[in-house]
């Protein structure tokens, strides 16, 4: 990684100054495909504030002279909401066993520097040191192939994902709403990917 580029790890009220800053990084990587998120930043910084308020949360940031350009979450899946809780409702893996991957976002100029893997690191370690975590999961918004409004250039990050040993679990699916461009408060279907949390190596 660049010099210039430092990766820090906040937990709990310690992430509240950074609250606006994240917020408005996701307003602006959400607009991008696959999310296609007509962003709210008033409604941003109140939803991260959730993870302000859990103690047993993390946040990785990746700042470039203190200007942040990257942003990774985390928390416990028992103190995000039902909807995120619902998919695991019957299933062999119990919410309390899932620490949950709230997001990565990271301007485009800084992709490809290796502050992904820093990310999914630094949030592992984190649910490592928790104790008491088997899973952690992430889900991803489901598009279609054949969807029109893909780019040509787009590469998805499933081959990324599948190296760091996270598996996509069909049929483990929830429903969010968000403004997307063009198309007003409609509801996605996003699927969860997990990984089983080994010891510390």
């Amino acid at each position: 990684m660049d010099s210039s580029l430092d990766i820090r790890v906040l937990h709990g009220p310690d992430i509240g100054p950074w609250l606006a800053d994240v917020a408005r990084l996701r307003v602006a990587v959400f607009r991008d495909w696959p999310y296609l998120y007509e962003g709210d930043f008033d409604y941003e910084r109140d939803y991260l504030a959730a993870y302000a308020a859990s103690p047993r949360s993390v946040f990785v940031l990746a700042t470039d002279r203190d200007r942040v350009i990257g942003a990774s979450t985390g928390l416990p899946l028992l103190d995000d909401g039902e909807a995120f809780r619902l998919p695991f409702r019957g299933s062999e893996i119990a919410p309390g066993d899932v620490f949950y991957f709230g997001e990565s976002v990271l301007l485009p100029d800084y992709r490809g520097r290796g502050i992904g893997h820093a990310f999914f690191d630094r949030r592992e370690a984190h649910a490592r040191a928790l104790g008491g975590f088997r899973w952690t999961a992430f889900c991803a918004v489901d598009r279609e192939s054949d969807d029109p409004r893909r780019p040509a250039s787009h590469r998805g990050n499933d081959a990324f994902w599948h190296k760091r040993g996270y598996r996509r679990s069909a049929g483990m699916t929830m429903q969010l709403d968000w403004n997307e461009i063009g198309r007003g408060e409609i509801p996605h279907a996003l699927t969860f990917w997990l990984r089983p949390l080994e010891a510390t190596p």
